[in-house]
């Protein structure tokens, strides 16, 4: 963690400086962004040198195989992001992409084993995997916000994963944590540079490999299943939230629109720092319940999981409220 934090610390303002050579930068305009001048977008390079050093530096022998998997992955994916920054790429590329570093995983043993029957575990593990990859950089659309989550996230499986004596679950989530907080120094509001689509799709990627990690011994699965659900609760929100109301309205769900939880709060009348910290404290919330889940008996474990949940379609009816009542469904895509 103390290495991670460092080095992406170190590191950012020179990833900051190869962005600003190499022209990947968001530029500013007015219908949809609020920064006046252009942003370099490379962040994602010092988070993943940042995280790729630390574990590496510190993996005991028998993970080495799994963390080469899980860093290839990621490094696949920043790959594409940079590229997607510059360029454009098309959705069909990105998730074919996706895919692939999902595919990675399951080839390395790295995979969903809900029913311990391949051809179902399979498929689930390529949509759990590509959907929070891209949950995560739907976030993306304000300062400080997917950095953050990712290091109250990261933050939470730590904590679990040394209940639970899970070693490199416990070196993963400690190295993104630490890569995470140190960019977080430069992202915060008003930040000096993003991570782009390089930083937050390996975020998702790596978050979800590390959901999947999670191993919870003898205890019932019908309560740990909830846990990775809770811990990264608000992108699986978000994006569900984005995707439903875009398909409802017509629109493609790859299209982009000011339809976030981000911009729903702004439009009750939150600034952009108030509804940062309330989408912390959701996330540093309903994290605290997935950990509180992991270590209570499991009858417990089951009514306090069950009743979180339904809070969160409680509040997911609620955005829904707000964009009937405050925004227009025809909102400038972003």
């Amino acid at each position: 963690m103390i290495v991670g934090f460092a080095v992406s610390l170190g590191f950012t303002p020179v990833s900051r400086q190869i962005a600003m050579r190499l022209g990947v930068v968001d530029k500013p305009n007015e219908a949809r962004k609020t920064h006046k001048d252009h942003k370099p977008m490379m962040g994602g390079l010092a988070i993943l040198v940042a995280l790729t050093l630390s574990v590496l530096l510190f993996s005991p022998p028998q993970h080495i195989r799994e963390l080469v998997a899980i860093i290839s992955g990621a490094g696949i994916l920043a790959l594409v992001g940079l590229i997607d920054d510059r360029y454009q790429l098309s959705w069909r590329v990105r998730f074919g992409v996706q895919f692939l570093a999902a595919a990675i995983l399951i080839f390395f043993g790295i995979q969903i084993r809900l029913f311990g029957i391949p051809l179902i575990d399979i498929p689930i593990t390529l949509i759990w995997v590509v959907a929070l990859t891209n949950a995560t950089n739907f976030l993306d659309n304000m300062d400080g916000l997917t950095a953050g989550l990712s290091a109250i996230g990261a933050g939470w499986f730590l904590l679990i994963a040394i209940t639970q004596g899970q070693i490199l679950v416990s070196m993963l989530a400690a190295a993104i944590l630490g890569s995470a907080v140190g960019f977080l120094a430069y992202n915060f509001a008003p930040s000096s540079t993003f991570m782009g689509d390089m930083g937050a799709l390996p975020l998702g990627f790596l978050l979800a490999t590390l959901a999947i990690k999670l191993n919870f011994g003898s205890q019932p699965l019908n309560v740990t299943w909830m846990i990775p659900p809770l811990v990264i609760a608000l992108p699986i929100f978000d994006i569900n939230l984005v995707v439903w109301t875009r398909l409802r309205e017509g629109r493609s769900p790859t299209e982009g629109g000011r339809d976030h939880t981000s911009h729903r709060l702004q439009a009750i009348g939150f600034n952009a720092r108030q509804t940062l910290f309330i989408l912390y404290g959701m996330c540093l919330l309903f994290g605290g319940v997935g950990f509180l889940v992991s270590i209570v008996p499991s009858i417990y474990g089951f009514a306090i999981g069950a009743f979180s949940l339904t809070v969160l379609v409680l509040l997911w009816l609620g955005m829904w409220w707000i964009r009937a009542k405050y925004q227009k469904p025809t909102a400038i895509g972003t």
